[in-house]
Formats: C-alpha cells, structure tokens, sequence
C-alpha cells in the first residue's frame, strides 16, 4: 500500500486528495488548524467562485499575472470544462453570471465543500487536524513530516500550504532544497487618504479604465469608491498585474482614471460642445452627463474649479479643459493598500522551474509535489485561483501514484 501525505486541507489539498486515492493507496491530509476548506467556505460572499468561463486556455492564462507559461501546459491536462464536469457528475451543477464568474446554482459554497468532503469519505481518506508542519526530512526514500508532537512518514509528498506573507512560511520547503520567490501581496485595493473623493464611498462606475503613472499596467472594468479609497474588479485585477511594481513604490503612486473605457479626448470635447451649444442655460452642476452618478459628476465639476451653479454659457475656457481633464484622466494618489476583504492571496511561492508542469512534481526531489498557492501563481479575481488549485492539485494526485515521472 503507497502511502501519500498531503499537507495542506485546502482547495488544492483535497482535490490533489481525492485523485491520489485508490485501491493502492493510503492517503491522509494534514492540516494546521481544526477546519478543512476554509477559503472555500467564504470564497465570493459564501457562494464559492469555482472557477470561470473562459473555456479556450489561450484565453484563460492571460488572468494569471504569475504562471502563464507553466499553467498552458498544466491546462492542457485539467481545464474549466473539466472542473464544471467534475461538480456537475457529483449533483453540483454550476451557472455563469453576467462577468463570467461561474458559481453553484445553489449560490452557497456548502454545495461545492459538501462535494469535496463527500468524495474524500468515499475514497476513505483521513484528514489530521492541528497538524503544524515543523520539517519535513527525506530518509530512505521516505518523507518524514514533524510536528511538535508527531511525525508522519509517507512515499509520496504532495505540498498545498498555499501562500503565505513572508518567506519563513516556506522554511521546511527551502531546506528540501527548493528555492522561493519572496512573496509580495496581490489582490488588494487602493488607499487615497488624502483624497476627497472617498466621500463619495459607494459610488460605483460600471466600465472604468485605470492605470498606474509611469507605467504600462492599466485595466477596465467595474470600479467602486470606498471610504478608504478605490476598489472594484478593475483595482484588484490592476493591482495583481502590478504587484511588484507596486511594492517596490511602497504603495506609493498615482493612478489615472478614465471614468468611461471607451471615451476619447476628443470624443468628450465633442460631446460637452454639442450640449452647451443646446443647452446653454443649463447648470453644469446639477445637470450630469454621460449616464455618470449625480455626486461623481457634481464632484468633478467642483475638482475642475466651475463654480456652484454656473451655466454652460458662462464656462471659461481653462475650466472646460481641466472638467475634460478630470473626465479622461483623473488623477489619484495612492498611499497604500487594504487586503481585499477575507481573501488572502499573495504573489511568489515554490519557483516554477523547478516543477514539472505536466506532473506537479519536483524536478529536485522524485516523490514530492506541489499543488495550488504555494507554487509561484496567482491569478486575478474572478475564479481563475480556484481553477489553477483544481488543476494543479489533480495533476499532483494523478501522478503521485505513478512510477516517478521526474522529468
């Protein structure tokens, strides 16, 4: 009987679980503290984002801002189509929402860990509770794990701690001989204390383009103004893409906002021209435009100094400019970061190459594995972190009770 120990009860750890489990084996899981899956459990507002709809893989590893190569070819192997068949043949049948994000049509993550839970009874494998993981030693071809009271010994090793805030979450890794890339936040939203737009916290745009000064990195999306500063999918999903960047800064930096993705300079001179010419006798600032929220629109209007009931008549010129300058490229300073409600997720982890993408096990040591956030991955909001631990975590069990693959 092979026996494989996985550490880490997690997403990753029970899926990488239940496809090490067969007739061969015996298979237990090890974790820290006395719950299993409890990411799953508050994942999307307690629905659980299982994964997302992007069924092409060249389309669904531009979400990962860590990990495209590698996941192409772990992709290839486990995909979204086989997450959605995996739940749906064990009665948990899945929808997709209007931004792609695939959820249980129950809309309560009890349905997918119900699921997890049900099929790692079945293959009657055991989970250990308050199992701290000290070291892990390789003697005789074999994995000795240490806690401070116990010590487990196991064939096969498969590693799904997921991510952790600093390096030494990663000690009994590095001294298997693993190198790690330092880990950095990822998935957070921007603090603008000195900023007064965060009175209007609550506010939200549906489709606006944001990016960082003095780079590259921008994206678009929905973004919501908070009482600390900026949020919504286009600020968590900028703030993966920039997540060193944005270390290395601090969290100190400027973000510009076009509060409409598909607006042009031009295209809001043109638009502001035609209406003052129609409505010269209007309020610019009780009259808002361009579909925007009253308070966002009264806002800019003030930022761009047009004084409390001025007609659109009576707009000085530099005025018109700086309104279609805060309308195109609103500037915000960010002065750090909040973690983006309950889910931790960070950048770094086990460096990709030295795991084989195909298998998920090391390339340094034959017999031990990685699954899920404690490799070098993250994706963006959205389901694309759940998928990747399904993926890898089935590839890590598949092959865990192969012949060694090492490769």
């Amino acid at each position: 009987m092979l026996k494989i120990g996985i550490i880490g009860a997690g997403a990753a750890g029970y899926f990488a679980a239940i496809h090490a489990a067969n007739a061969n084996t015996q298979v237990t899981i090890l974790e820290k503290t006395s719950k299993s899956l409890a990411k799953v459990k508050i994942s999307g507002g307690g629905r659980c984002n299982v994964t997302h709809a992007a069924f092409e893989i060249a389309h669904l590893i531009k979400n990962y801002p860590r990990g495209e190569k590698f996941l192409k070819k772990t992709f290839r192997h486990f995909a979204v189509t086989d997450t959605i068949d995996w739940f749906e043949s064990r009665g948990v049948n899945l929808k997709v929402e209007s931004d792609g994000r695939m959820f249980p049509v129950s809309d309560n993550s009890e349905s997918i860990i119900q699921a997890l839970v049900g099929e790692a009874s079945k293959k009657n494998i055991k989970v250990q509770y308050n199992f701290t993981v000290n070291k892990i030693e390789f003697l005789d071809n074999q994995f000795w794990v240490h806690s401070n009271q116990y010590k487990e010994s196991f064939d096969r090793l498969i590693i799904c701690t997921g991510g952790a805030p600093k390096v030494s979450g990663f000690n009994f890794i590095q001294e298997l001989g693993h190198e790690i890339s330092e880990p950095i936040p990822s998935l957070f939203t921007f603090n603008t204390p000195q900023e007064p737009i965060r009175e209007l916290m609550g506010i939200s745009v549906p489709d606006a383009f944001i990016k960082l000064e003095g780079t590259k990195l921008a994206y678009q999306g929905p973004l919501l103004i908070t009482h600390w500063g900026l949020s919504g999918p286009a600020v968590l999903k900028l703030s993966a893409f920039g997540a060193p960047w944005l270390f290395d800064q601090k969290y100190n930096a400027k973000a510009q906002i076009r509060w409409d993705s598909t607006w042009t300079e031009h295209g809001i001179l043109s638009n502001l021209g035609k209406y003052k010419n129609e409505h010269p006798k209007k309020k610019i600032d009780s009259n808002p435009l361009f579909g925007m929220p009253a308070r966002l629109w009264e806002h800019i209007v003030g930022k761009s100094e047009i004084e409390p009931g001025l007609l659109w008549n009576e707009i000085p010129k530099k005025n018109l400019n700086k309104l279609i300058q805060n309308l195109f490229c609103y500037i915000v300073a960010i002065e750090g970061k909040t973690t983006f409600k309950d889910e931790f997720v960070t950048a770094g982890g086990v460096k990709l190459n030295e795991v084989n993408p195909e298998t998920m096990e090391s390339r340094l040591l034959p017999g031990l594995y990685f699954a899920g956030e404690v490799l070098d991955i993250d994706g963006i909001t959205g389901g694309f972190n759940f998928q990747s631990a399904w993926s890898t975590g089935y590839l890590a069990g598949i092959n865990s009770h192969k012949s060694n693959s090492n490769a």
